[in-house]
């Protein structure tokens, strides 16, 4: 991460002017004379490559998102944001802007199904255009480039709330096992799943994490694995089949991972074999926590089953990480990104607004009370 860090230097100087910018660990955006760029690191390539990207059209954003090159919920809203305020200056001063910027708004959000920060995000960039109908262009796009800015700093502030929440519920040299990725590189910094970690480890604490391999896209190998080590953070990778293996041996105290989405009974979409782990953790005893920001619980989805399964290219099961093919031409391929976790399964869910415990469907609508909240 550090020599990620390092490396940005290079490339601002390259494609951005001399203001500057603060890099993080997810996403931001840099201004320019050409009207800014999101600057992300590309996830596709870690560990074995460290690049960073400049996007500078919708376009490029929509591609970003769609092929994984920036994922995770919050990182996908911040980017979105961006993107949406990229568009909107790339409109310029014309009679059917905010039409174009609504339709640009929708085709943004045509790039992933299931992370409902990605709407949520856009929504309220949108909402900045009703709550000012008569402001010119050249009016508007401060007040967008402000609202992202603000969705960007929210995300930083969240994530370190889940972080101290997190952290209450665990103990110096606790055994973690986590599922996919929901770290810094996931969020604008800190995290969400893995944020309770890196507070701790801010304070000198020490942990021990286990990253399931999160097959077929190995977040949890290339992304989790990577982070957690430039953290000091003593990690082992196993394969997703070991869970069970790890957690009677007694090697775990607690499994924390993200959500992509969480329903308003608490049914919380992640990344595919979440279920899975939730499931196995509660045979052991071993307490199981969500932890997300209140912008991923979607309170207008009543239940896991009724949240949209983004279905993914057979290609990252058969041949992605070979050059010959891992399974024989003609064969079937059942490629689901994500599943959820029954809320029966979840022992609280960690937000940055505090830690919420069963009855979720109660619980949850009593928190959720914000201005921004999907209710």
């Amino acid at each position: 991460m550090a020599e990620i860090m390092e490396n940005a230097d290079m490339i601002l100087a390259q494609c951005l002017d001399s203001r500057g910018v603060g890099i993080l660990d997810g996403a931001t955006l840099a201004p320019d004379a050409d009207g800014g760029a999101l600057l992300i690191i590309d996830q596709r390539v870690l560990p074995n490559e460290e690049r960073l990207l400049c996007l500078r059209t919708k376009e490029q954003v929509w591609y970003a998102i769609k092929t994984l090159a920036v994922r995770g919920a919050p990182a996908i809203g911040v980017s979105a944001a961006y993107g949406l305020y990229l568009a909107a200056k790339a409109v310029g001063d014309t009679p059917d802007f905010r039409e174009r910027v609504r339709n640009d708004s929708a085709y943004l959000a045509s790039s992933r199904p299931t992370a409902v920060n990605l709407f949520w995000a856009l929504e309220r960039m949108e909402r900045v255009l009703d709550r000012y109908p008569s402001a010119g262009y050249e009016s508007i796009i401060p007040l967008l480039r402000a609202e992202a800015d603000a969705i960007c700093d929210e995300d930083i502030a969240a994530c370190r709330a889940i972080g101290e929440n997190g952290l209450a519920l665990l103990h110096d040299g606790d055994g973690i096992l986590t599922h996919c990725n929901a770290g810094r590189l996931a969020a604008v910094r800190y995290g969400t799943a893995l944020a309770p970690i890196h507070v701790g480890r801010e304070r000198g604490m020490n942990f021990h994490v286990f990253c399931d391999e999160t097959r077929p896209l190995l977040q949890g190998e290339r992304l989790s694995a990577y982070e957690l080590i430039s953290d000091g953070v003593d990690t082992t990778v196993i394969c997703d089949n070991m869970a069970s293996q790890i957690m009677k041996s007694g090697f775990v105290s607690a499994v924390i991972t993200g959500a992509d989405r969480i329903a308003a009974n608490g049914d919380s979409c992640n990344k595919i074999g979440t279920s899975g782990v939730a499931i196995l953790a509660k045979y052991y005893g071993i307490p199981f926590y969500i932890a997300a920001p209140a912008s991923t619980i979607d309170m207008r989805i009543c239940r896991g089953a009724d949240i949209p399964i983004e279905q993914r290219d057979k290609d990252e099961v058969t041949e992605l990480w070979y050059r010959k093919r891992m399974a024989p031409e003609g064969v079937g391929v059942f490629n689901p990104a994500f599943d959820f976790v029954d809320n029966s399964l979840i022992t609280a869910i960690i937000t940055e607004r505090g830690v919420i415990y069963p009855p979720f469907g109660k619980n949850l609508r009593e928190m959720m009370v914000n201005e921004h909240d999907r209710v």
